[in-house]
């Protein structure tokens, strides 16, 4: 399936979706801080990317911004994947590149509905 970069600082969170990414057949990469969620979009190139806004060293919006900046990740689909509710959140988070935004508590049958969406229609742009 796909090869999904998950930017997540809760371990328990991360159990979870890589319990479910995994079962579905995704590949994923795990990592626990903005810093580091910057290097392995680099390094890995991955063809999704799941973004808490909340993380240490560089917060979501920072990491997103610079992802957007660097040839080599701009077209990474981005979603953001957020306890952050507040509509001027969810405005900033899409704005800055993010193909769609999901707040916590989320769930599993909507997160992969819009990861298959968002898969589906970013080979179809750039295929």
């Amino acid at each position: 399936m796909a090869r999904i970069l998950v930017a997540e600082d809760d371990p328990r969170t991360c159990r979870l979706l890589e319990f479910r990414l995994r079962s579905r057949g995704h590949e994923t990469i795990f990592v626990e801080d903005g810093g580091k969620a910057m290097q392995a979009a680099i390094d890995d190139k991955p063809d999704i990317i799941l973004l808490d806004i909340m993380l240490p060293v560089m917060n979501g919006f920072q990491v997103l911004q610079k992802l957007k900046l660097k040839r080599g990740t701009r077209d990474i689909p981005v979603i953001m994947l957020t306890a952050k509710v507040q509509e001027k959140d969810i405005i900033h988070g899409l704005e800055a590149g993010a193909v769609d935004y999901i707040t916590k508590p989320f769930s599993f049958a909507e997160l992969n509905a819009r990861i298959d969406h968002t898969l589906k229609n970013h080979i179809k742009l750039s295929g």
